[in-house]
């Protein structure tokens, strides 16, 4: 899939360099994932692609600018409803790469059978990634009221966002 000069392809372990490159300056920032900042990069590759999820990567000009992860969000009875991760290289951001990424992974969730995707915890503070899964057909169903620590302006709510991928339109 290819939007604005990004393609997004399935990740390779010849891939890890890369990906932690774009995933340790966000785990380190804490203001996005309920992930130890601390975490080192084998704990957060092994996370990245643990199991039920398929990792992929954007790329931009032959060089990787983003990363995505996509699978199932709950097993047995939450099992056709998908879940996605996204992160960006800083430098690449504005750049249509975070779009694409969530372009490739609701069509590969609907190509997998999935007839929804959820995002669990999506922190309130990230104001640009709430707005683009918005534009791309993703709902606020839920807030938790102070669920998440941002690490500089302590307890924010987080969102539970909501996309039917049997809609046709993908815009809200």
């Amino acid at each position: 899939m290819t939007a604005r000069g990004v393609s997004v392809r399935p990740a390779t372990p010849a891939d890890h360099d890369a990906i932690w490159a774009i995933l340790k300056p966000v785990y380190r920032a804490g203001e996005t994932y309920c992930i130890p900042r601390d975490v080192t990069r084998a704990e957060a590759l092994a996370d990245w692609f643990a199991q039920p999820f398929t990792v992929f990567v954007a790329l931009a000009e032959g060089r990787i600018v983003g990363t995505s992860h996509v699978g199932a969000n709950r097993p047995a009875g939450g099992s056709h409803v998908a879940n996605a991760s996204f992160a960006t290289d800083p430098a690449a951001r504005g750049r249509g790469v975070a779009r694409a990424l969530v372009d490739h992974a609701k069509g590969w969730a609907r190509q997998m059978g999935f007839a929804a995707m959820q995002f669990n915890f999506v922190v309130s503070t990230n104001a640009d990634a709430v707005h683009l899964w918005q534009k791309a057909g993703f709902a606020i169903v839920g807030r938790l009221p102070g669920a998440f620590r941002h690490p500089q302006q302590g307890p924010v709510d987080a969102l539970v966002m909501f996309h039917d991928l049997k809609e046709t339109s993908d815009e809200p």
